[in-house]
């Protein structure tokens, strides 16, 4: 595998890092493909119970590599489809994981950069985080999920402005209008995150994933298809050993080990 995304499994914890910090994780074609393929794997992996999406240096992803980009204009190629097949199937890959995503944010998150951070499940981020839009200032419109996932995450109204004028956002203000769940300072990024991710990782993966799909899934849906799909995920999760084991362990006051299965 390429040394532009590493994928690492410690203590039940997949780390995904966007590793070309020269370029500020700028994505490239190549980077795309690899890093669609690293989530893949994650998800896949039964050693990896939680996954954390984070970049190296200080930078956490500044979306696309605009020098690519601006060959492919000059060749005529355009966006060569990049939206549908590379961009597209990355974040849904991320958002369908049955298993919660962390993103631990640490610099600067713009463009597809900032979409991919907004379509994990929970985001640490650095007291230097930034995150910008980005996609109006050179003129494009939001991709990688972005118009679905940030009006959720703070408002129609706040993200249009947020989409329309692009301007950026620092973590202290992000934590206030819920872009993100917790910021910490710079050095405590990662063991936040880890930390964070590894609770998960010992928690009841099944019942998490069906969290995900159950949020997902009402996001578009009316009250009774809400009620029907809640209705599956329980009678998914009541088959679970851990749904029987945490619920015997309640019963004898003593803590539950979830196994993941």
């Amino acid at each position: 595998m390429s040394e532009t995304v590493l994928y690492d499994v410690t203590d039940g914890v997949g780390t995904i890092t966007l590793n070309r910090p020269d370029g500020m994780n700028s994505l490239t074609g190549e980077m795309k493909d690899l890093l669609r393929a690293t989530v893949v794997r994650a998800a896949a992996d039964p050693a990896a119970r939680a996954v954390i999406l984070t970049g190296a240096g200080r930078a956490f992803c500044a979306g696309q590599d605009l020098r690519e980009h601006g060959d492919n204009l000059a060749s005529g190629k355009g966006l060569d489809d990049t939206v549908r097949k590379q961009y597209n199937p990355i974040v849904l890959a991320m958002a369908g994981m049955r298993k919660p995503v962390v993103a631990a944010v640490n610099g600067v998150a713009a463009g597809a950069g900032a979409s991919l951070a907004f379509a994990c499940d929970l985001i640490v981020a650095s007291d230097k985080a930034r995150f910008a839009t980005a996609f109006t200032g050179i003129g494009l419109a939001p991709d990688s999920g972005m118009s679905w996932t940030l009006q959720r995450l703070v408002g129609r109204a706040k993200a249009a402005e947020l989409l329309l004028l692009g301007e950026p956002v620092k973590a202290p203000e992000a934590l206030e209008m819920g872009l993100v769940n917790r910021v910490v300072p710079a050095d405590e990024l990662a063991p936040a995150s880890v930390e964070l991710a590894r609770r998960l990782a010992q928690g009841p993966t099944v019942a998490y994933g069906a969290v995900k799909a159950a949020l997902d899934h009402a996001a578009t849906h009316e009250l009774a298809s809400a009620l029907e799909r809640e209705a599956e995920l329980q009678d998914e999760c009541e088959k679970t050993s851990d749904h029987h084991a945490a619920t015997q362990a309640f019963l004898k006051k003593e803590q539950p080990t979830f196994e993941g299965r």
